[in-house]
């Protein structure tokens, strides 16, 4: 039997999960919006069952607005909720955010309570603690997407700067998915060598507040709307590990109790996630200046988590 997938929101990143996911074939794909938008989603879907024959896939694709219809799912990955805009902060998005993702969460337990919940929807730090708290599901089924990102993010400037392969760049980014975000360059290799020896202390700066910054640097190039291409493709890394047990190390907002001196926050750090969810949490042993920064990260989640009222 085919594994089921949710995607909670059809919105520019729902639809592209939802292309990726047929074309990886990861399973049966609902894509559920509100009802004011449920027929764009069944366009959308019947536009995707209408490219299978070319894309050599074999997914059954549907729209909906109904909860019921995604019944039994495997995967739920979220996005719904209001795109940020040029000027807007994450955490002007979290009152209007919080609503939505009350909404969802109540939703998901209902219908689909044994899945592995994905969520993207921003404040994503504090989105993704309240959809915890919300539906009560084990630490192991739910986990932000953004840290994959960000490592993407930080990967991909790197091998811009350098002019190498983005393949042979291996690296982490720790924290919260905001401008107080932590690389870590001194375990950041290209090729297996370390990139504190091939690129000046002047770029890596750049290159780490670069990454602090990507998220607004689009939003600034689009005018209105935020990423959506890459913010995809991360949950999906995220929601194929799950599926298939790949038993991936990524960087994703992982339930800390007790791991790097975090207590019940969703905080970007190395986990695995397999068939189990989110299976361990790895713990980098961090210098002095790291920790002083992921410190800071630290603080900055719980502020707005605190927000939240949950």
């Amino acid at each position: 039997m085919r594994k089921k997938i949710a995607l909670i929101g059809g919105g520019q990143i729902g639809q592209i999960l939802a292309m990726i996911a047929a074309q990886k074939e990861l399973g049966d794909i609902v894509i559920l919006d509100i009802p004011e938008f449920e027929n764009p989603a069944k366009g959308k879907a019947l536009d995707l069952m209408e490219m299978a024959p070319h894309g050599n896939y074999d997914a059954f694709i549907t729209g909906t607005s109904d909860y019921k219809d995604i019944a039994g799912a495997d995967v739920v990955i979220v996005t719904a909720g209001r795109p940020r805009q040029a000027g807007m902060t994450r955490e002007d998005l979290l009152a209007v955010n919080l609503k939505i993702i009350s909404t969802v969460a109540a939703g998901v337990k209902q219908y689909a309570p044994n899945a592995f919940c994905i969520i993207i929807t921003n404040p994503l730090d504090a989105m993704v603690y309240s959809f915890y708290k919300l539906t009560g599901f084990p630490r192991n089924r739910i986990a932000g997407m953004a840290g994959t990102l960000d490592t993407a993010r930080w990967r991909a400037f790197i091998a811009m700067e350098l002019g190498v392969s983005v393949a042979d760049v291996a690296g982490t980014v720790l924290g919260g998915h905001g401008p107080d975000m932590v690389p870590l360059p001194r375990l950041t290799t290209v090729g297996g060598v370390p990139l504190t020896e091939i690129a000046t202390k002047e770029q890596i700066d750049r290159l780490a507040l670069r990454t602090r910054e990507a998220g607004t640097e689009i939003v600034k190039l689009f005018g209105k709307g935020s990423a959506f291409f890459s913010p995809a493709w991360s949950a999906i890394v995220m929601a194929e590990s799950y599926l298939r047990d790949k038993r991936r190390i990524l960087p994703c907002a992982a339930l800390c109790q007790g791991e790097y001196g975090v207590n019940g926050l969703f905080i970007g750090v190395p986990a695995m996630i397999s068939a189990n969810g989110v299976e361990k949490i790895y713990e980098i042993k961090l210098t002095e200046d790291e920790n002083a920064l992921l410190q800071k990260t630290i603080a900055g989640v719980k502020k707005t988590t605190e927000e939240t009222k949950l």
